[in-house]
């Protein structure tokens, strides 16, 4: 749902990098090179970045009951 503080595989802290991330892509620049200037230089990592799907809108229609 929401990107991990740390990374799952080697325990670097990712998630305050997200939002810079977000940005910068939504602006058009290559999520590699953006990756590689904030960093994230391992595959672990990366994989977090690029495999995340915002679920968080979704999930929060539905009733708890």
């Amino acid at each position: 749902m929401m990107i991990p503080i740390r990374c799952f595989s080697c325990g670097k802290p990712v998630g305050h990098l997200h939002e810079e991330f977000k940005e910068r892509v939504e602006k058009g620049e290559d999520a590699g090179k953006v990756m590689d200037a904030l960093g994230l230089s391992r595959f672990c990592c990366r994989s977090i970045f690029l495999g995340h799907v915002e679920l968080i809108d979704v999930a929060g229609e539905f009733k708890k009951g």
